[in-house]
């Protein structure tokens, strides 16, 4: 691979990373009632709990809902990253980057 190939590599993986990092994906649990966000760089982007879903005699449904919303927003977040890279490095696994 030659040095102007490999700096246009660079360039390309430098937007890509700076899309997935304004990138929201959005995952939800309980019919909508709890929603998280995280961008395509994996980053915790907030959190939306709806009031009716709060009920203190059963703060563990509620602590259940949240962990699989949020276990999907980053699971969906790193498939959008996966996708991503994969278009610039052709399916290579180059370490580092996911």
């Amino acid at each position: 691979m030659g040095m102007a190939m490999m700096q246009r590599m660079q360039r390309e993986l430098a937007r890509i990373q700076e899309e997935l990092a304004n990138e929201v994906v959005e995952a939800t649990a309980g019919g909508g009632a709890i929603r998280v966000q995280v961008t395509g760089q994996l980053e915790f982007k907030g959190i939306e709990i709806k009031p009716e879903v709060v009920d203190p005699e059963d703060v563990e449904m509620l602590q259940d809902l949240i962990m699989a919303a949020t276990r999907d927003a980053f699971a969906r977040a790193k498939d959008l990253q996966a996708k991503r890279l994969g278009a610039l490095t052709g399916g290579m696994k180059i370490p580092g980057l996911t």
